[in-house]
């Protein structure tokens, strides 16, 4: 056990030596310190999450990307404690304070200091009371996986692969609202006056009852512990359920779900209908008090997201956010520009001018109008009929491929209860 710890203690030196040496040139052909950069933004409360690369991390050491993608949990907590221990170098001025955790933490840590000021030893602080790191942290770390990393599919994820970097991609089938997630609970006593703080790894906890500080135990006064929802920590919380994409489930077969929970930075960057790619740490769900007495042997698993990023649904490709340029502008300028798009709608399937345009203006949609206290809907709603091999479906596909969020169903599939929709409660977030 004492060599293990000695090797962290070198990987931890070696993610040291990665974030305050790595350089990479701009177009300039200046040396640019991409990872410092970011700590100087974090110890100015600038910014609140640090991506990690890992193509970076093996252009620097090979080994110790292997490693972090073998033993991501562990490399994830690693990385924290190395960012905690490089921050004050490169704080430059002093930060005003944001918010009711700030200046929690800055008097905790001005009673920490006045306690190993003190003359007398007896009167630190227990173990037990000691602030958690996750108290005092104000970032959060992720990892990217590599750009050549294979994507797993979702029926492969098994249990080879707990504790490890994986990627995914599917079609998000269900995401929760956003709602605030205990990190740490704080909690004070009505006798001693004590605080004591519970770190929370799950989606659910047992509260603290008894104090556990030294005055309590001493005199067995009986303390009640209160929880204290200020002096807590809270994260942005969303749980999305993506599913495997049609054409990758065998013949008879039903497509298979897994369960990702995202946090802080990586909430709200995806919606239902959305083709995504997501890496994260393929983890099981720790359960706590009466739900691991009723769970029993069974354990679900989840994946925590470190990245998520929408895909192009035809070539698998990331959807980038850049903006029309000028010369794109100039092209919308033009006079057949209506025509020029309808023509490169199907363009393998000649003719059906009037469809083409009828199907662009469907994908483009309307303008939503109040004339006299009416709504009318913008919507625009396409019924084809024609008669068989006319191109009808194969119209009606690539508008399915082309649009960002669709889904293609036939008549028997559509039929009976196919399309009936059920309001139920969900287990999570009530």
């Amino acid at each position: 056990m004492a060599k293990k710890a000695a090797d962290y203690e070198a990987e931890k030196q070696k993610l040291k030596e990665f974030l305050s040496g790595f350089t990479t040139q701009d177009d300039q052909g200046r040396k640019k310190f991409k990872y410092a950069e970011q700590l100087t933004a974090i110890a100015h409360r600038e910014q609140v999450s640090i991506t990690i690369d890992l193509d970076d991390v093996a252009e620097h050491d090979e080994e110790l990307a292997q490693a972090i993608r073998e033993n991501t949990r562990r490399y994830n907590n690693l990385m924290a404690e190395v960012i905690e221990t490089l921050l004050p170098d490169y704080k430059e001025r002093d930060v005003p304070a944001r918010d009711a955790l700030d200046v929690f933490i800055k008097h905790r840590h001005l009673m920490d200091a006045r306690t190993v000021d003190g003359a007398n030893p007896a009167a630190a602080q227990p173990v037990r009371n000691t602030f958690p790191p996750e108290l005092m942290r104000r970032y959060e770390v992720y990892f990217k996986s590599q750009s050549n990393e294979k994507v797993i599919p979702i029926r492969e994820v098994k249990a080879s692969q707990i504790g490890k970097l994986v990627n995914v991609k599917g079609i998000v089938v269900r995401a929760t609202e956003v709602k605030p997630m205990m990190q740490v609970a704080t909690y004070t006593c009505d006798q001693c006056g004590a605080e004591t703080y519970q770190p929370i790894v799950s989606t659910s906890f047992m509260p603290q009852i008894n104090c556990p500080g030294e005055d309590c135990r001493v005199n067995r006064s009986g303390g009640r512990l209160t929880l204290q929802s200020r002096g807590s920590k809270f994260t942005k919380f969303q749980e999305i359920k993506v599913q495997e994409h049609s054409d990758a489930v065998p013949v008879g077969h039903i497509p298979r779900s897994i369960t990702v929970y995202a946090r802080g930075d990586q909430t709200r960057l995806c919606a239902p209908g959305d083709h995504v790619g997501i890496n994260g740490i393929y983890l099981p769900i720790r359960k706590e008090g009466f739900q691991a007495m009723t769970s029993g042997l069974l354990s679900d698993t989840y994946l925590e997201a470190h990245r998520i990023a929408k895909l192009n649904k035809a070539e698998d490709d990331e959807v980038g956010e850049e903006e029309i340029t000028q010369e794109e502008l100039k092209q919308l300028a033009e006079q057949d520009f209506y025509n020029k798009l309808s023509s490169s709608i199907a363009p393998e399937i000649f003719g059906h001018e009037d469809v083409k345009k009828a199907l662009l203006l469907l994908l483009v949609g309307g303008v939503d109008k109040n004339p006299a206290g009416m709504k009318i809907r913008g919507n625009i709603n396409i019924c084809l009929m024609g008669d068989p091999g006319v191109a009808k479906s194969q119209l009606l596909s690539y508008i399915d491929r082309l649009a960002p969020r669709s889904q293609y169903t036939t008549g028997r599939g559509s039929s009976g209860v196919g399309l009936t929709a059920a309001v139920m409660k969900d287990p999570l977030t009530g």
